[in-house]
């Protein structure tokens, strides 16, 4: 204990001091979260909108899948627009022109420069302004404004009908007929609408910002970054500089590079007799790789609706299959793939820790757990089917159908279910790890680690359920990060970095204590920018200056162990030459070599990109945005799980090999096509559309006719020749991984049998 008591007292501090940070941030999101009128009246005392009927557009938004139909203050998918600036610009644009009509008898855009202005500082002297009762709850618009709200109205009405006048806008933004089919329903629906984009220029009681600190740049009516927004831009530069050079000088003074041991002659992990969990195991490789080649051709499938709207080759097919839907089965299917990968690997290590025999009943807990990912997976694809075509009631559609949060959009009956499920699978875990624990007296402290971390994914997934149907947008969105950045980017990182370092300590290609110092400096220096760095996703939606400041500070923090992946991936790179045996295991290793390059390029450099708030002001919800997203998810936690499936696969069919020039084929045209899609299509959209963001607004660089033009058309085209090559990859590996499989059952049912002899 003593040689680690340094490192583990760090780890403690840092997530007392972390969680800290984020619990008190959460109490602040609480209390200053934009309100939510009770009523929406005009001057006479006329009702024209109330609570009621925001939550019940709330719901109908949901319903047509919510983010994952343009996107709403900057978070969700890239197609559409983003509603809540695009309903800025119109209803600003529609004032402006009843105030001209009514001022000077003429169109907005007839009039002089000087009367354009005039105009213009009347609606901002209008719309900034508080105007909400903090006592009643009760929000006053004027008389204009409720018409321009009507105007704007009935344009979202129609767009998501079927109004065949919006037929093509319906088209350029993949949304097909009838997107949304209940007239009463789109009519709650732009009351919510209403209430998101009011939130984005009525200033919070005390400032001169908007509650979503001024964002989306929007001229009309005076969104511009804040000062806040500069200063902790320029710091979070500054803290990421100092903190690189303090992780370089600290390496430089204090790292050794210990002696690796030597090297067993032969493969440790083949002296246990493989138990009939891991046995069991064959048909979560088969889910893993099965569910990964669905989620890549989804994702060709979605990508191809950004150039040809509702058509497939010509093909009408938005009308079943709509943009929304597959953009909800693609990202849903890489989140259990890739966690099904996890689940793989802790389960082949738990008999493993456990002396190579199972706990009693392993066997049935893994087959009942892989029945409930089977059932995860039809019951919430089809339940946002359901939802999505409108077949499913629309009081079930959040508890069945789709909640219509990014990343989170199965619905909640299916998220209780997946929660459940990972509890379950911390339950297996620990029948093993907990008498490996109480037998082991002496350096167990790796494994505390991976016991730590074991429950951590276990249980803090259950942070999504701190929401419900009509929680504030705000509220929800505190709780949606911590599991998309927390539980995923935080303590799946954990996991990976001290299950890897088990299993080289396994296999005897690395110290106990050389791995569990990695593991605890891995997890103090992850935790500290990864916990409160949760915040820099919170920068606009809702939340106050405080939260921009934690939130850019420690983010930037977050970037800085990255710099060092560089010596990870020569170190793991390094194993393959430690043993004649490593052979067997080079693809595995290979595929770890990709997540440390990827880490530093799709989370390091591309996520810093976004990072910055001044950055993130003018590019959040464009192509940046996926740009990140594709890179670290798939490049880090998707190599990662295909690296762990691939090295358990070797293991409980050791009796077959991979074929070496077809998985050189395959991870080559991964990483090939991964890198095709960031820089022949992505990075120069987005580069194209923050320019149009910072010139004109953010209305603009998502709009119809910023997005259909020629060059944005072409680069969405070009990223066919990524997803292609990708598609090839994910084939590969597929192939590799089911003839290892069912070759492995074939020998093994022929030497029960005593049928033959294997080679």
């Amino acid at each position: 204990m003593r040689s680690y008591k340094k490192l583990w007292w760090s780890l403690v501090a840092v997530t007392i001091v972390t969680f800290a940070i984020l619990g008190w941030t959460g109490v602040e999101v609480y209390r200053q979260a934009p309100p939510m009128p009770v009523q929406v009246v005009t001057p006479d005392g006329r009702e024209f909108t109330s609570q009621e009927q925001i939550h019940r557009g709330q719901s109908a938004w949901q319903s047509t899948g919510g983010m994952q139909l343009g996107s709403i203050w900057g978070h969700g998918a890239y197609q559409a627009p983003d509603w809540s600036a695009d309903w800025l610009h119109r209803e600003a644009l529609a004032w402006l022109d009843l105030a001209a009509e009514q001022a000077h008898s003429l169109k907005y855009e007839q009039l002089s420069s000087s009367q354009q202005a005039t105009l213009r500082q009347e609606l901002q002297d209008e719309y900034r302004p508080n105007r909400i009762d903090e006592a009643t709850g009760v929000l006053q618009i004027s008389e204009r404004r409720a018409q321009a709200i009507d105007t704007t109205a009935k344009y979202y009405i129609d767009l998501f009908g079927d109004a065949p006048e919006l037929k093509s806008s319906r088209e350029s933004f993949a949304m097909k007929d009838n997107t949304l089919p209940e007239l009463q329903r789109r009519q709650d629906m732009t009351r919510f609408f209403f209430w998101l984009s009011w939130a984005t220029v009525t200033e919070r009681p005390g400032t001169t910002v908007s509650y979503t600190n001024n964002w989306p740049h929007e001229p009309l009516v005076d969104n511009h970054p804040s000062t806040a927004n500069i200063v902790w831009s320029i710091v979070s530069i500054v803290l990421l500089l100092a903190g690189i050079g303090l992780l370089v000088w600290i390496w430089a003074f204090t790292h050794k590079d210990e002696q690796a041991p030597v090297a067993p002659a032969t493969d440790p992990v083949l002296a246990f007799r493989l138990t009939p969990s891991q046995r069991a195991l064959k048909k979560y490789a088969f889910l893993t790789v099965a569910l990964f080649v669905i989620q890549v051709f989804l994702g060709g499938f979605t990508a191809h609706y950004t150039v040809e709207g509702q058509m497939f080759y010509g093909i009408d097919v938005s009308q079943w299959f709509p943009y929304s839907l597959t953009r909800t089965w693609h990202i849903q299917a890489a989140l259990l793939w890739i966690a099904s990968g996890f689940l793989t690997a802790g389960l082949f290590l738990v008999p493993l820790i456990n002396g190579g025999e199972d706990p009693k009943f392993q066997r049935l807990g893994v087959d009942v757990l892989f029945g409930a990912l089977v059932v995860l997976f039809i019951g919430s694809f089809a339940g946002n089917f359901l939802a999505i075509k409108h077949i499913l009631p629309p009081e079930l559609n959040f508890w069945f159908g789709h909640q219509g949060y990014e990343y989170l959009d199965l619905g909640r009956f299916w998220q209780i279910v997946k929660f459940i499920g990972l509890a379950f699978w911390l339950l297996l875990m620990l029948r093993g790890m907990w008498p490996a624990l109480r037998r082991d007296k002496g350096d167990n402290h790796l494994l505390i680690l991976l016991t730590i971390s074991t429950v951590a994914i276990g249980l803090f997934y259950g942070t999504g359920l701190f929401y419900g149907e009509h929680t504030n947008i705000t509220i929800m969105e505190y709780w949606r990060w911590w599991v998309v950045h927390l539980w995923v980017e935080g303590f799946f990182e954990v996991f990976a970095t001290v299950a890897m370092g088990f299993i080289f300590l396994t296999l005897g290609l690395v110290s106990k204590r050389s791995a569990t110092i990695a593991g605890l400096a891995a997890a103090s220096l992850f935790l500290v920018g990864g916990v409160p760095g949760t915040l820099h996703h919170l920068y606009f939606s809702g939340t106050t200056t405080p939260i921009m400041a934690i939130g850019a500070s420690f983010s930037a923090l977050e970037v800085v162990p990255l710099i060092m992946l560089g010596y990870e991936a020569f170190h793991n790179w390094k194993m393959q030459k430690q043993a004649s045996w490593m052979s067997d295991l080079r693809w595995p290793v290979m595929f770890f070599v990709a997540v440390a390059f990827w880490n530093m390029l799709g989370a390091g450099v591309f996520g810093f990109l976004i990072n910055p708030p001044i950055s993130l002001y003018y590019i959040q919800g464009l192509n940046t945005t996926p740009l990140h997203a594709h890179a670290a998810l798939f490049g880090v936690y998707g190599f990662l799980s295909l690296g762990f499936v691939l090295l358990v696969v070797r293991y409980i069919a050791p009796e077959v090999r991979y074929n070496d020039r077809l998985m050189s084929w395959g991870f080559w045209t991964l990483n090939i096509g991964l890198v095709l899609m960031m820089f022949v299509s992505l990075l120069p959209a987005g580069i194209i559309q923050a320019w149009a963001s910072i010139s004109e607004g953010m209305w603009y660089a998502r709009s119809e006719e910023f997005m259909q033009q020629p060059i944005l058309q072409s680069l969405r085209w070009w990223r066919t020749l990524g997803d292609t090559v990708f598609i090839a990859g994910a084939l590969i590996v597929f192939q590799q991984v089911w003839v290892r499989i069912t070759a492995g059952r074939r020998s093994s049912s022929a030497n029960a049998a005593g049928a033959v002899k294997t080679s």
